[in-house]
């Protein structure tokens, strides 16, 4: 258990620029459509949930851990944090490659997103810049695995192959810190070998449906034959291969998580119309950060998803990640206010 003087979020991993283009429609090979806007914001995982924490308005410290190239995208990235109140003394600087950073292109009409990426200096992030001395954060975030080259790495000093990420969080949790983490959907073949062998140093795993499906196997069904027993077996699968106290399964209808103690919480998404929908870059992250805001304060798991829910449904209302995240307090206003779906 973390001590209970901690307090905060240091949250580390992929730190990039989203350079955010809404375009009329998604092109066929060799055909042309139009950018309609086109936008500049923060990208990456840690970034967008602290980022998304200060708006909502969080009372405790925010902190940020990376690599950054040595570059304009670097500098603004620092500057942004100073300017959202995020510690960026962990941000560390590169020769060796430029600020990572991705073009997201979103269709007008769908809010669908398709990313163009870079991998830059993320790529060099390595255990060696992971220095927890000195930290009084109560929790540490790491994303995305599976996007992070050198920590999705196996571990030489392991015979089981481990990536050296499972090295980072063993060394966060030895530290006193609760852990959580993320991934992006990557190829099926690399969950097993990279994000499997790292979950016994998981407190909180955040996943989205495609991820769960190929981290246990199981077909959770989209949309309307969204099979919610698989769902919660998948869940449960996760705390079996070793998550410490929640697994947070995610998707577009909503998100259902498990514990340890076998109890299951369901949420519905926010029903939100159509036409307010800008965009859904950053939709996850903002969940994760509505999530963490309330597990921080210990508030009961069904509080955490509501309002990961109402974070994520608020982010939806501008093409970037963060912009359109808004206070707590009215975030929970605008998703009860347009209610929720009916889950299948």
């Amino acid at each position: 258990m973390p001590s209970p003087q901690r307090s905060g979020v240091l949250a580390a991993g992929n730190w990039l620029v989203d350079r955010v283009k809404t375009i009329d429609a998604w092109p066929a090979q060799d055909a042309l459509v139009f950018i309609l806007s086109q936008t500049v914001g923060n990208g990456g995982g840690p970034y967008n949930v602290l980022k998304d924490l200060a708006r909502l308005g969080a009372t405790f410290p925010l902190a940020g851990l990376g690599l950054l190239g040595d570059d304009a995208d670097g500098r603004t990235i620092r500057e942004d944090c100073t300017a959202h109140g995020i510690d960026a003394s962990r941000l560390h600087t590169t020769s060796l490659a430029d600020t990572s950073f991705t073009d997201v292109m979103t269709v007008r009409d769908t809010g669908r997103r398709t990313f163009f990426h870079a991998r830059g200096a993320n790529a060099l992030l390595a255990p060696a810049h992971f220095d927890f001395s000195g930290v009084t954060a109560r929790w540490f975030y790491l994303g995305y695995l599976l996007l992070l080259d050198t920590l999705d790495a196996p571990d030489p000093a392991c015979s089981d192959q481990a990536p050296l990420a499972r090295d980072v969080l063993r060394r966060a949790r030895a530290a006193g810190l609760l852990t959580a983490l993320d991934c992006v959907s990557a190829s099926p073949e690399r969950f097993r070998t990279v994000v499997t062998p790292v979950l016994p140093e998981v407190d909180v795993l955040f996943v989205n449906d495609y991820e769960a499906e190929q981290l246990t196997g199981l077909d959770l069904g989209r949309g309307a034959s969204l099979n919610r027993n698989s769902v919660e077996q998948a869940a449960r699968a996760l705390i079996a291969l070793g998550v410490r106290r929640h697994v947070i399964l995610h998707f577009p209808e909503g998100t259902c998580a498990a514990s340890i103690d076998g109890t299951v919480v369901w949420q519905p998404a926010v029903r939100i119309p159509a036409p307010l929908i800008a965009g859904a870059a950053g939709a996850g992250d903002a969940f994760a950060a509505g999530c963490l805001l309330a597990l921080h304060d210990d508030q009961p798991l069904a509080a955490a998803l509501e309002l990961g829910v109402c974070t994520a449904a608020t982010s939806l209302l501008h093409p970037t990640c963060s912009e359109s995240v808004r206070p707590a307090g009215d975030t929970l206003a605008f998703g009860r206010a347009h209610g929720f779906i009916t889950l299948p």
